[in-house]
């Protein structure tokens, strides 16, 4: 069985629809920004074929634990939390049921940039993965 050629990052988000682009960029420099030192690891799979599926992009790691991750849609993007079912989110910004997992939907590059999305990245990599 051949192995898997790993994509870059850089070369996922280039073959996302431009309408969400600047979103996914967005979050990628949030992350980035509060979490320089965590691993980035590009997700393998492929664009899914309905466009009600999140593609997932890329994700943050410690220690070899997912952090927080960034996936995209057709018009939106999100960036979601491995462990936020256990972040104290004052903000009220944290959608989803999941067992575990939550999400913050990102319709515009700001708001990704907002204070509150920030202080939730900060939050889960203090929380670790």
């Amino acid at each position: 069985m051949a192995a898997l050629k790993e994509i870059a990052v850089a070369d996922r988000i280039k073959k996302i629809p431009p309408s969400v682009r600047p979103i996914v960029q967005a979050a990628r420099r949030t992350v980035k920004a509060v979490a320089p030192t965590a691993e980035e690891i590009s997700y393998q799979g492929q664009q899914p074929r309905s466009s009600s599926y999140m593609w997932k992009l890329v994700r943050y790691a410690v220690d070899g634990a997912n952090v927080v991750g960034i996936g995209t849609f057709q018009r939106h993007s999100t960036l979601f939390f491995y462990r936020g079912r256990e972040l104290d989110d004052g903000s009220g910004l944290l959608e989803g049921s999941g067992k575990d997992s939550r999400f913050i939907t990102l319709r515009r590059p700001a708001d990704a940039e907002r204070p509150d999305v920030k202080r939730l990245v900060r939050k889960a990599f203090k929380l670790g993965g």
